[in-house]
């Protein structure tokens, strides 16, 4: 009976190490990301479609890009950058006029100086 008892504090021990340290590396952010349309939408969620990223939703009317990411294999800063990268500035990064430029017409948002 003994044994069960220090099993069962064990296991709950684990599991609960387990859940505290992913909780640790599980980030969710928000932030600013200037677009227009769904095209952009599509654009700016591919863009950080890479390893780390839990998911990733932009509002097109709000303007806001919601992320969850494991903090252990990406940065905040890198998913901003990425986004930049695919010509679309945000709160930290401005894209290159060329990223820009290369954006389809439609997608042109009013940039900021």
């Amino acid at each position: 009976m003994m044994r069960i008892k220090t099993y069962s504090v064990i296991i709950s021990l684990v599991c609960t190490i387990a859940s505290c340290t992913n909780a640790t590396f599980n980030k969710k952010s928000e932030f600013k990301v200037f677009g227009n349309c769904n095209m952009c939408k599509k654009t700016i969620e591919e863009a950080v479609d890479v390893r780390g990223v839990v998911a990733a939703n932009w509002n097109k009317d709000t303007k806001i890009m919601s992320v969850s990411y494991d903090s252990t294999a990406i940065t905040i800063t890198d998913i901003k950058k990425k986004i930049a990268e695919a010509g679309y500035d945000n709160d930290m990064y401005k894209s290159s006029d060329s990223a820009y430029e290369n954006l389809h017409e439609g997608c042109h948002y009013e940039r900021k100086e």
